[in-house]
């Protein structure tokens, strides 16, 4: 008969013991794995919530801060709209000039008895504020009712060549009319349609000076040549009229957004054009240009002869300006304005907006906003 050797139980527990002290450091490595996963996947769902809480707070926040915003440029072109009101009653000051205060001067002969005294372009309130700058439209040639030889006279002052003249004129002209037949070298909506992408000619009224720049032949005079270009030695497709035969970037003072406005009565206010566009005007020379402008200057005593113009005869006192010439600017020119283009720039707990509006004025009690909207 055999016997075995009965099993020690102390043996045995002391094995399981030193098997299960063999794997816990592999277990508690995985188990501190897994906690710190779950941690970092809660850290990355509570910082995606609270980023999301922000994001959701700052709308809220702009939401209410737009709406601030554009209550403060409407009431920046409502006040600009009495400030025009007020300095058409001005009986000393039967005109409009940059000497003025809706247009940043310091005020005429008979600003001193009338509320416009101290008056600043300003509005403060708790939170921010508003200020504003008003711009006469008369200063520019109106290019929707301008003839083929203003617009001819405008290229000319641009320095455009002789031979560049008629794509330009006609293309711009045929963007106005309400006809499809194009002129020579110009443009309707057939050559529009081949474009990428295609759209038609307006066959109206220009809006938007900016069009210029969907107008075949003009979109390449729209502004002055850039100074940093030119410094920088940078050839810039919209100057190309600026290069000579030498390959070098000519200065050019103007462009066709400088000369001309698609708002206006049609008149030109000598007092606050610049020389450039008055040589838009016919047979006003540059020499009598600068002079006009010149002339204009100082403090108007009442006597007519220095400070701005009070009536168009008074360009007389102007050495350069013939009689044909005194002609032709009582034909195309005025010594008022009545269409004025509003800049606000409003401020609201950190968050600005720019705003523009367009007030026509007739009388000091018919001064109406033409349109207001934001531009940025």
């Amino acid at each position: 008969m055999k016997c075995f050797p009965s099993s020690n139980p102390r043996r045995s527990h002391s094995r399981r013991l030193d098997w299960a002290e063999s794997r816990n450091p592999r277990q508690r490595g995985i188990a501190l794995i897994i906690v710190m996963i779950s941690i970092f996947v809660l850290t990355v769902l509570a910082g995606g919530f609270a980023y999301s809480m922000k994001v959701e707070t700052k709308l809220a926040r702009n939401a209410n801060s737009e709406t601030q915003l554009e209550w403060l440029g409407r009431s920046a072109v409502e006040c600009a709209r009495w400030e025009l009101a007020q300095q058409m009653m001005i009986s000393q000051e039967p005109y409009d000039a940059l000497n003025q205060v809706w247009a940043g001067g310091p005020g005429g002969i008979g600003t001193s008895n009338t509320p416009l005294a101290d008056f600043k372009n300003e509005i403060q309130v708790q939170n921010g504020g508003a200020t504003w700058t008003i711009v006469d439209l008369e200063r520019k040639v109106n290019i929707n009712t301008a003839n083929e030889a203003l617009l001819q006279q405008g290229l000319l002052v641009m320095g455009v060549d002789a031979g560049q003249m008629t794509p330009i004129v006609n293309s711009i002209l045929d963007w106005i009319d309400p006809d499809e037949t194009p002129r020579i070298q110009g443009a309707e909506s057939e050559f529009y349609q081949g474009l990428n992408p295609p759209y038609f000619a307006k066959n109206g009224p220009i809006d938007d000076i900016s069009e210029l720049l969907m107008i075949k032949n003009a979109a390449e005079f729209y502004a002055p040549l850039d100074p940093s270009a030119q410094q920088q030695n940078i050839y810039n497709p919209l100057t190309s009229r600026f290069r000579n035969s030498g390959n070098q970037i000519l200065a050019a003072p103007v462009g066709l957004t400088n000369l001309f406005t698609p708002l206006s009565t049609g008149k030109i206010n000598i007092n606050t054009a610049s020389a450039e566009v008055l040589q838009v005007v016919p047979s006003i020379t540059p020499e009598a240009a600068q002079g006009i402008v010149g002339a204009r200057d100082g403090e108007d005593d009442g006597s007519g002869m220095f400070g701005p113009y009070r009536n168009l005869g008074e360009v007389r006192r102007v050495p350069e300006v013939s009689l044909p010439m005194l002609g032709a600017l009582q034909q195309f020119c005025s010594v008022r304005s009545s269409t004025f283009e509003v800049h606000v720039d409003a401020q609201v707990a950190g968050y600005h907006r720019h705003f523009v509006g367009i007030i026509g004025r007739n009388n000091p009690r018919d001064i109406q906003i033409l349109s207001f909207y934001w531009t940025d």
